[in-house]
């Protein structure tokens, strides 16, 4: 080969890569238009590769259940069908657990953790695992929704090309956000819904800042889709309304019933996953081994194994006995906790829609049978319980809504949807504050925030931050003795109180200062000069009110008054006072900060992280470490002492007042305890 047959193909590539590099340079993607083109681009492949991922899982359906594995594993009988998860389980599971580990789960935990953490940075890789890996994880009868993967797909491929236009972090997360909503709307036919879940869950926000792309993205989805798959609704149902006003009771009755179901689906799918995640066994393998409990579920319940979605229609058309109905709901809940709980691909969107229409289809049938001429059948049931169990897992109510709106193309059960929807989340929320997404970021220790702005002065009140027992004047006070006040305390403005210890007002040094330019021949009183038109706080106002206050109206300070007694001064509210209480809550940020990282920095090492402030009396004062009986694995980390930190060794000798960090393994913070503070 001459070197120039070498140097051919580097040379064109340099071509393209210049080119491609002059073409960056000269689009400001900045620029409106620019940005929708942007996100039409993102749409539309992300509704390509929902195409595909939708026809792959048909495909590995039919070859794992109509026509190839059946017939190669005949001669096993009936017991043919436990081998198949396990069969699609050892192929995903290396994947996963080699290539991309942000495959494993329901994925959009992941795409918030990467917007929280990584500013929206996702690796290209993650959306080919993570599709292949899934659609065989369904195929092959995996309990699990085609959602997730789907949504952490899009937002892999709005990450990926965010970092390829080298945009910056909040371009970045849009692009995210145009990814997970153009997967829901392109998985469902349903793009309203796909909006409202990137801003509800994605998110956690709603904002014009974000929404203009994140639409364009989902119509183009949608568009895309609807060519390929068709322009139909998920579900072809019969259209249900609301028989009789005294059925809300009934609806209410069963939001209720899913908060419970929505609630324990999160609490044992956590459980599981816990599981599995603390057994010392490959991670590989772990999926296999879940796939044998989908299978066994599966030989019994066959109806629990894959999306599910033709179940879910026979629940809403009310074609299903009422008992199978209720045994689907265990028996989806247990298949998909093994699935996803064992490290497998999948999403948890069609299980919680799944078992939602099954409990609503099981509560419609006995109610129906119980009040056949004052309720609806049990497919209506089946579809406000559809959208109630979502709701109550995900805490996503709007979400919820239009999901089932749109999957049904049914309008007309809008009442019993808010009732339900709304009491199974109102339940849910109060029953537990993370949602099956946000729990797993809070047992990662990773913090919600998301990075925004975050008022440090919340919660903050009038009466913590103002000024007790302030210093006033009276009000009749001559000028000289005012002058004198200022003179003496420093103060710039004081409250003034009449002879009944009342607030008249308010008197500053400037107002002191236009009195004696007008030279009065009269001798006024401080009365005379007082402002007594103020704006007054009460101690239990947000401190942000009272400085909205401040800030329109110049003022530098503001009494405080019992709001049971007007004119009963019980504090003054100055700068001064808004200072300290913004620093106080700087330092309490800060402080929460840091004990959220130790315990997020214990997690992800299995360690725990302690710190004690040593008094005189304690075991360990007086003693060198290496005499120290500490568990093993144990270590000293750092000794703060006279505002220094000391980089610890065996033969540092503890102190009184020593600050002392120490790591040591979980389960053995008792023991430490009781090697530096002593028996007690």
């Amino acid at each position: 080969m001459s070197s120039d047959q070498v140097k051919l193909p580097h040379a064109g590539s340099g071509i393209f890569t210049a080119g491609f590099e002059r073409l960056k340079s000269g689009i400001n993607f900045n620029n409106f238009a620019t940005l929708m083109v942007v996100a039409v681009v993102m749409g539309a492949g992300t509704g390509l590769i929902t195409v595909v991922f939708v026809k792959a899982i048909a495909w590995i359906t039919y070859f794992s259940f109509v026509e190839g594995l059946p017939q190669i594993l005949a001669p096993l009988g009936a017991g043919w069908i436990i081998l198949v998860p396990v069969i699609g389980s050892l192929i995903t599971g290396p994947m996963i657990a080699y290539w991309a580990i942000e495959a494993k789960g329901h994925g959009v935990p992941e795409v918030m953790q990467a917007i929280i953490m990584r500013r929206g940075r996702i690796r290209p890789r993650v959306a080919v695992v993570k599709s292949v890996a899934s659609a065989i994880c369904i195929g092959t009868g995996g309990s699990a929704g085609r959602e997730g993967p789907i949504v952490q797909v899009g937002a892999a491929l709005g990450s990926t090309a965010a970092q390829l236009l080298r945009l910056g972090p909040q371009r970045t997360i849009t692009l995210v956000a145009c990814g997970a909503a153009a997967g829901i709307a392109a998985t469902f036919n349903a793009p309203i819904a796909g909006v409202i879940f990137a801003m509800e869950v994605i998110l956690g926000e709603f904002t014009t800042h974000y929404f203009g792309m994140v639409v364009i993205a989902a119509v183009a989805a949608s568009i895309v889709s609807r060519e390929f798959l068709g322009d139909f609704p998920a579900f072809a149902i019969p259209s249900y309304s609301l028989v009789s006003a005294w059925e809300l009771p009934l609806y209410a009755l069963l939001g209720v019933l899913a908060a419970l179901v929505g609630w324990g689906f999160v609490k044992i799918l956590y459980y599981v996953e816990d599981r599995f995640d603390g057994w010392r066994f490959p991670d590989a393998f772990k999926p296999a081994i879940g796939g044998i409990g989908v299978g066994l579920i599966g030989l019994f319940y066959p109806q629990a194994l894959g999306a599910g979605l033709i179940t879910i229609e026979k629940g809403l058309n009310g074609s299903l006995e009422w008992n199978l109905l209720l045994m689907l709901i265990f028996a989806k809940l247990l298949a998909t906790t093994f699935t996803l709980g064992s490290g497998n691909s999948g999403g948890i969107f069609s299980p919680s829609l799944y078992m939602g229409a099954m409990l609503g289809g099981a509560f419609g049938s006995i109610v129906h049978f119980l009040f056949p001429t004052m309720t609806a059948t049990s497919g209506a049931y089946a579809l406000v319980g559809m959208a109630s169990v979502f709701a109550a897992a995900a805490h996503a109510p709007l979400t919820a809504f239009l999901i089932v709106f749109e999957m049904s193309g049914d309008y007309r059960m809008i009442l019993p949807l808010m009732v339900t929807v709304g009491l199974s989340t109102l339940l849910s929320q109060t029953i537990s504050p993370y949602s099956i997404y946000t729990l797993k970021l809070a047992k990662k220790g990773i913090p919600l925030e998301r990075d925004r702005d975050v008022d440090v002065m919340k919660g903050i009140t009038v009466g913590e931050a103002m000024t007790q027992k302030p210093d006033v004047v009276q009000a009749e006070m001559n000028l000289s003795q005012l002058s004198d006040a200022f003179v003496k305390t420093r103060h710039h403005g004081f409250p003034v109180i009449d002879k009944d210890e009342q607030l008249l007002g308010v008197v500053t040094i400037q107002d002191l200062a236009k009195a004696r330019e007008q030279m009065l021949d009269q001798s006024p009183t401080v009365a005379d000069i007082t402002h007594q038109e103020i704006v007054v706080a009460y101690p239990g106002d947000p401190l942000s009110k009272a400085l909205r206050y401040m800030s329109d109206r110049g003022f530098g300070r503001i009494p405080v008054v019992d709001p049971q007694h007007p004119k009963r001064l019980v504090g003054l509210l100055r700068r001064v006072d808004v200072v300290r209480a913004y620093r106080r809550a700087i330092l309490r940020k800060m402080e929460n900060q840091y004990k959220t990282e130790h315990l997020r920095l214990g997690r992800l090492t299995e360690t725990e992280i302690h710190e004690f402030t040593l008094a005189s009396n304690m075991a360990a004062v007086g003693q060198r470490i290496m005499d120290l009986d500490l568990p093993p694995q144990t270590l000293i980390a750092s000794i703060q002492r006279n505002n220094q930190i000391i980089i610890a060794h065996g033969q540092t000798r503890l102190q009184p007042d020593d600050r002392v960090v120490v790591i040591t393994r979980q389960g053995t913070a008792e023991t430490v305890r009781q090697v530096i503070v002593g028996r007690g």
